[in-house]
């Protein structure tokens, strides 16, 4: 999608069960980060992406998930202006979740955001 490079779930999947290095930034509002989340997320509301700055080790993945995809992928196209590769997740968490993928409960200490 819009040239930018994507993941579809059970990859994400199998590189987290893997022990792969994976980033996984929530770019989601509160409301819909408390419907559930990817355990292992960070929640960075899409309007602060710009204010936030994106740390990586070495050889770790970055991928960006949303609801659907949309905004993740605005995400992504915005980081990589920036010079930052991540990964857009493929329909999001709707995938995830349609994949019978675990949705876990938000941590309360990272809805702060």
């Amino acid at each position: 999608m819009y040239g930018i490079q994507e993941v579809d779930a059970q990859t994400l999947h199998e590189w987290i069960e893997a022990g792969q290095k994976v980033k996984l930034i929530d770019v989601r509002t509160p409301g819909e980060v408390a419907q559930g989340v990817i355990k292992g997320y960070e929640f960075v509301p899409m309007h602060l992406i710009p204010m936030t700055p994106i740390e990586l080790d070495d050889g770790e993945k970055l991928v960006i998930y949303c609801r659907s995809g949309a905004r993740s992928a605005q995400v992504c196209m915005f980081l990589a202006q920036q010079g930052i590769e991540a990964y857009n997740l493929r329909g999001g968490i709707i995938s995830w979740a349609s994949a019978g993928l675990p949705v876990a409960a938000p941590e309360p200490s990272k809805m702060a955001g």
